[in-house]
């Protein structure tokens, strides 16, 4: 294969063009202080649809992990899908690695770059801690939520306790930040129920240059600062009608976790567990993924 050719790249672009396609463009607001943020927002915003914010986790760009459910949405939503800091275009200079820093920042540039004040949101793992937090810093901008193997209920003494499949934050650290195809393969196997074998090296390699070689030490961080003295019995309850999705196969946030946050929420929480799926569930499970979201936000 030529050294030229980037499978990545030009599925990344593919992406872009489906996204644009889809009614969404590429926008990039300044939030001052050094922070920027990428965000795919409606190309001509309808006032009488109501808002649907998309939120990411760890991986590949916003994009990747969203382009599936556009179609779904885009006709009854003005939809935002934005990058989280130290993914896709979204950066800071400031130090903090908080999720509630990524929920300010995030209502931010919503609210001051597009005359954003009320939404629904899904968030997607990593982007499942961003969203709950902005329902806590923020009840009266979120109308209902949907959480999707997030473990935000989890506690720093569940890795002591073996929760986890991984022994330390050191070991989480290099299967979610993976640097070689081995690694990539592993995260494969814990994401994935059934992973797709057989990838090249060459595939695998081209796909952490291009999109997990950035902001290495960033995101060490935000995988850090998820963990630092969280404590159900100091976690925050949220009154926004709350969809909780989790496969049932989850290896990075085992299903315990869906449950725990269910019990915390009490009524205002329902939990949907999808079956023979793992982390991975809007991949795996793509069209009851789809259709459990339909059936809540709708």
């Amino acid at each position: 294969m030529s050294k030229f050719f980037s499978f990545t790249t030009l599925r990344d672009r593919w992406f872009r063009y489906f996204f644009s396609y889809s009614g969404l463009r590429s926008v990039s607001k300044d939030l001052g202080d050094g922070t920027v943020m990428h965000c795919w927002i409606p190309r001509t915003y309808k006032p009488w649809k109501p808002n649907l914010l998309l939120l990411h986790g760890f991986g590949a760009n916003a994009m990747w992990q969203y382009a599936d459910l556009l179609c779904h949405f885009t006709p009854k939503f003005n939809v935002f899908v934005p990058d989280l800091l130290f993914f896709g275009g979204s950066f800071t200079k400031r130090a903090e690695r908080s999720e509630s820093f990524q929920a300010r920042c995030v209502m931010k540039m919503l609210e001051n770059g597009f005359g954003v004040r009320r939404m629904s949101l899904v968030g997607i793992s990593y982007g499942g801690f961003v969203g709950y937090s902005m329902c806590v810093l923020f009840p009266h901008a979120v109308e209902r939520l949907v959480v999707c193997c997030a473990g935000v209920c989890l506690e720093e003494k569940d890795m002591r306790d073996g929760l986890f499949s991984v022994s330390d934050v050191e070991e989480a650290e290099r299967i979610l930040l993976a640097q070689t195809p081995d690694e990539l393969r592993e995260l494969m196997r814990f994401s994935f129920v059934k992973p797709i074998k057989g990838i090249p090296d060459y595939f695998l390699t081209d796909f952490i240059n291009v999109m997990c070689s950035e902001f290495i030490k960033e995101k060490r961080e935000l995988i850090q600062s998820i963990l630092k003295d969280r404590q159900v019995s100091r976690f925050p309850k949220i009154d926004q009608p709350t969809l909780i999705l989790w496969g049932d196969k989850d290896q990075i946030f085992p299903l315990i976790l869906g449950e725990r946050l269910e019990r915390h929420l009490g009524n205002n929480a329902r939990l949907v567990v999808i079956e023979n799926a793992g982390h991975a569930v809007n991949f795996e499970k793509a069209k009851e993924f789809a259709k459990h979201l339909k059936d809540f936000l709708l």
